[in-house]
């Protein structure tokens, strides 16, 4: 959609996603970001820690699957995704809103940690790649030279 609000966030998973399947099949997920500030105080010359901004993130078919069996509790990841504005009223009145994050693009930060990455081959007339590409260059590549 045009004139969605985009956003970055690098953050700390709060607990394992959690994988569910809508009535019509479609596997989504949803899990916790946080993601707390440090700054440097020039005086002690201490790290001091901000406050924490969790985000709630939600994703939707494939990517619901991959988040739900490759990521736990703790993953330091990079997520890119729609900023979506929920409003709802409470059974007393109160009406409130929350922030969450439509997630579009997501993987573990490499920056503490190190990752192999599997490629999911997929097959079928749905739109999505055959198992085999002719000319596809990433499958035939050789490594560079060191």
């Amino acid at each position: 959609m045009a004139n969605e609000t985009s956003m970055t966030m690098v953050g700390n998973l709060t607990a394992d996603p959690e994988l569910r399947f809508l009535p019509n099949g479609t596997a989504m997920v949803k899990f916790t970001i946080a993601s707390t500030p440090r700054t440097l105080d020039r005086q002690s010359g201490e790290w001091k820690d901000g406050d924490p901004l969790f985000m709630a993130c939600t994703a939707f078919r494939d990517i619901a699957e991959h988040i739900a069996e490759s990521l736990q509790k703790g993953t330091r990841v990079i997520v890119q995704g729609r900023l979506r504005l929920s409003r709802w009223e409470t059974p007393e009145g109160d009406k409130r809103s929350a922030y969450g994050l439509d997630v579009d693009e997501i993987g573990p930060s490499l920056r503490f940690a190190q990752a192999k990455v599997t490629r999911m081959n997929r097959k079928g007339g749905d739109g999505f790649t055959p198992e085999t590409v002719p000319d596809d260059a990433w499958a035939s590549a050789a490594p560079a030279a060191a």
